[in-house]
């Protein structure tokens, strides 16, 4: 049987990333899900808690985005930042 979670039982492996990119922005929540629906993607706040959180999976297509506002390439939210 295939399970569809990281190896910590999460549900993306970008979470972590984002919310330590965006930290590092000194952006917050609602801030970023603001640039997100600037750049095209309907999100809101306590959607980037949850995908933070691991409790939410996230699209290529959000991916595209969430890497656009962040001006960080796919690699930096899809492998380790600490």
């Amino acid at each position: 049987m295939f399970i569809n979670k990281s190896k910590d039982g999460r549900n993306n492996i970008c979470g972590k990333n984002i919310s330590y990119i965006r930290k590092n922005m000194k952006i917050s929540q609602r801030k970023l899900a603001d640039l997100m629906q600037i750049g095209g993607l309907d999100i809101d706040k306590n959607a980037i808690q949850r995908i933070e959180a691991g409790q939410r999976f996230v699209t290529d297509i959000e991916l595209v985005v969430f890497s656009n506002v962040l001006n960080v390439k796919f690699d930096k939210l899809l492998f380790s930042c600490d």
